[in-house]
């Protein structure tokens, strides 16, 4: 699915596999003595690109996995005192193993902090799961991908969702619905202003994609459970009881006042 999302933007595509034996200097890129010209030379790693896939990002060392933080949050990652700038646009989307834990390391919430959406894929339909069989009998669909959009273009659409309105009291909104996790009975650490900022961006991309240039409450409470449920931290006994930290979202969901806008004649 990465690898066919940077194929449909012209982006520049690059995978890690975070195994147990990853360095970070695996992922950031290593400068390596050139005895020729009597210098050290940067040569890259696999961050430098457009589309990240970190693959199955919890089987390796917390130290590894801190080599993306610089990159998720400055898009620039620094090797031997040397500041080296991403591509952009630079998008990052990891994969965990939701079934053999053994051997794992738990992201730690800096990590997952920068994530601005968690989703669950599931199985596809019966439907969906004959579509891929009959595309997938003679060759691969990837292969015969084609870019339907170029990366200058897409730069220019994230500039334009920039633009899209965000009224105060949908701000408000987002404030109250991010403090009330924090206050709740049964969240150890609840939603940083980080996870505010990234629902109102996510809900002018929502918006965007709608063909609006304006977000509404509708936008914030569907994308509220993605962007905020991997941020939470539940106590032992809440996750003793079974509660899931998108249990606790729509929870507040329900308990926040949506925002209104009274008509004035």
């Amino acid at each position: 699915m990465v690898r066919a999302l940077a194929k449909s933007v012209s982006a520049k595509f690059r995978r890690i596999q975070f195994t147990p034996d990853l360095l970070p200097s695996d992922v950031t890129g290593v400068s390596i003595y050139n005895p020729k010209e009597m210098e050290f030379e940067f040569r890259p790693g696999p961050i430098m690109g457009n589309i990240i896939l970190a693959d199955e990002i919890n089987r390796t060392s917390p130290k590894t996995q801190s080599a993306l933080l610089e990159g998720m949050e400055e898009h620039s990652v620094t090797v031997d005192g040397v500041t080296h700038l991403l591509g952009k646009p630079f998008f990052v989307m990891a994969t965990q193993n939701p079934i053999d834990y053994e051997g794992t390391y738990p992201l730690p919430e800096a990590q997952l902090d920068r994530f601005l959406l968690k989703m669950k894929m599931g199985y596809p339909s019966l439907d969906e799961e004959m579509e891929v069989l009959v595309r997938a009998q003679r060759s691969l669909p990837i292969e015969d991908l084609q870019p339907v959009v170029s990366l200058e273009d897409l730069r220019d659409l994230q500039q334009s969702i920039k633009e899209v309105v965000v009224d105060d009291t949908l701000k408000r909104y987002i404030v109250e619905l991010a403090s009330q996790t924090r206050g709740h009975s049964s969240v150890y650490l609840g939603v940083s202003p980080r996870g505010s900022i990234a629902l109102m961006k996510a809900a002018q991309a929502y918006a965007f994609i709608y063909e609006r240039d304006y977000v509404i409450p509708d936008d914030i409470q569907y994308l509220a459970p993605f962007v905020f449920a991997h941020r939470i931290i539940l106590k032992s006994e809440a996750r003793f009881e079974g509660i899931t930290t998108e249990d606790v979202v729509n929870r507040v969901l329900a308990r926040v006042p949506v925002p209104v806008q009274r008509l004035v004649k």
